[in-house]
């Protein structure tokens, strides 16, 4: 909501830029934090309220997330040919007013098994040795699914000859294949299982960001479609592993959030260090071709971090009943 505020203020001072980019600087850290302080919450009470289902309930959460993703560059789209783009941060703060009035009233409280050993006095870990797997993994996943979320316009225009429109689906693409993948394998559950679905997604990207490096100029439309297939490939990967975490390292407390924090990490390096990759002489169909090796390291450790949990293994049978 202070986002959204800033963002007017922004508009009522434009012209003075300096410090209406400043603003917009204040503004865009808010929602980072906005960010990153609920979307582990969100994961956590999705995990803890339906715990026959963590898998399915995660994946549908993040798969709303990914609505909203690409639902605001259409909204952004329709204010702006209204002719008042502020009315897009009123509106979002007049909803998340109205949520926060709504949940107030909501006890939103669980009985946690860390909080159970946290009252009876055991001892934990805060960072178990297992967690380090996760966190190597989704800062691959954040490289990955930043190369194509950030970076597929500039490929589409820049190197396959695309036009903005051509750019913009293929973001769109992504985004929306993102969501609708989440909702599939959510929903394929049983057919499907997530452990492997999360061991063959990664091979996915290898594919996408193999074929993304060698396609030639003129090739906006295979663009498009290999983004889409990038967006099926990202989808389930993140939220499974979230939820894989809060099932395997009970003795952690903020798993979500330290999943969450290494997915920014990885983003970050993504966001940042093209552009000095760039200036050094590599070119964009590079970068992305160079990228499945991270979506190779990714996919390696798809299948440590989807190992069975020993707390799920069934247990051996007493020695009477063996005999």
């Amino acid at each position: 909501m202070i986002a959204m505020a800033l963002l007017l203020v922004s508009a009522l001072v434009k012209a003075d830029q300096a410090i209406a980019y400043l603003l917009l600087l204040i503004a865009t850290a808010f929602v980072g934090a906005g960010f990153g302080l609920t979307v582990p919450v969100l994961n956590i009470y999705a995990a803890l309220f339906h715990p026959a289902g963590v898998d399915s309930a995660v994946l549908v959460l993040n798969a709303l997330l990914g609505l909203g993703t690409v639902l605001a560059p259409v909204f952004v789209a329709i204010f702006v040919g209204l002719g008042f783009w502020w009315g897009l941060p009123v509106l979002s703060a007049v909803l998340l007013a109205v949520l926060l009035t709504v949940s107030m009233r909501l006890p939103l409280q669980a009985r946690t098994e860390a909080a159970v050993d946290a009252r009876s006095g055991r001892p934990r870990r805060r960072v178990p040795e297992r967690f380090w797997v996760y966190a190597a993994f989704v800062t691959c996943y954040g490289i990955c699914e930043t190369m194509n979320g950030n970076w597929s316009g500039l490929e589409m225009t820049k190197h396959l000859g695309g036009s903005a429109t051509q750019a913009s689906l293929a973001l769109a693409t992504f985004w929306g294949m993102v969501t609708v993948g989440r909702v599939v394998f959510a929903a394929a559950v049983r057919r499907l299982p997530e452990r492997i679905t999360y061991r063959i997604l990664p091979f996915v990207l290898v594919v996408t960001f193999f074929l993304t490096g060698h396609l030639s100029a003129g090739s906006a439309v295979t663009g498009i479609v290999v983004f889409g297939l990038a967006g099926l490939g990202c989808s389930a990967l993140l939220p499974l592993t979230i939820s894989f975490g809060e099932e395997e390292l009970t003795v952690m407390a903020g798993v979500a959030g330290g999943i969450i924090a290494f997915y920014q990490l990885g983003y970050g390096i993504a966001a940042f260090g093209v552009a000095p990759l760039q200036s050094a002489g590599i070119g964009l169909p590079a970068i992305f071709g160079g990228t499945s090796i991270v979506a190779v390291a990714m996919a390696g450790l798809s299948f440590l971090v989807a190992r069975r949990p020993a707390s799920a293994r069934p247990e051996p049978p007493p020695a009477e009943e063996a005999r």
